[in-house]
């Protein structure tokens, strides 16, 4: 069974990603900033992370660098309301595998997060 770690702030939003995922089949589990996500990265292996950009505690940059420290081979996918180039090339040279803006299509995450896994 394939496993996805969801990443955000927002209650609604990690809800969205794991309701999505799990009708695939998925387990999802979730955290609210990127701190509490390391720490599930310590303690489980993920097929996928899913993270926003801007959350408190530690965000979603910070979390690609601290979490590609460890595992260069887990895809992180970047889910945000973020379109800025800047972000998105420092998330790319960070680790991230993608980059889906927020709103976004359940259906799309799927596909997206399909084409990952292996």
């Amino acid at each position: 069974m394939k496993r996805a770690l969801a990443v955000d702030d927002s209650a609604t939003m990690r809800n969205l990603v794991k309701i999505a995922l799990e009708a695939e089949g998925f387990v999802v589990d979730t955290a609210e900033n990127g701190k509490e996500a390391l720490e599930l990265t310590k303690r489980n292996t993920y097929d996928v992370v899913i993270t926003d950009i801007n959350m408190p505690v530690m965000d979603g940059l910070e979390f690609i660098r601290e979490f590609r420290s460890t595992n260069r081979t887990t895809p992180v996918l970047v889910l945000t309301t973020e379109t800025e180039a800047k972000k998105k090339e420092e998330a790319k040279r960070l680790g991230a595998t993608g980059w889906i803006v927020k709103p976004f299509k359940p259906e799309d995450l799927v596909k997206v997060v399909k084409r990952v896994v292996r």
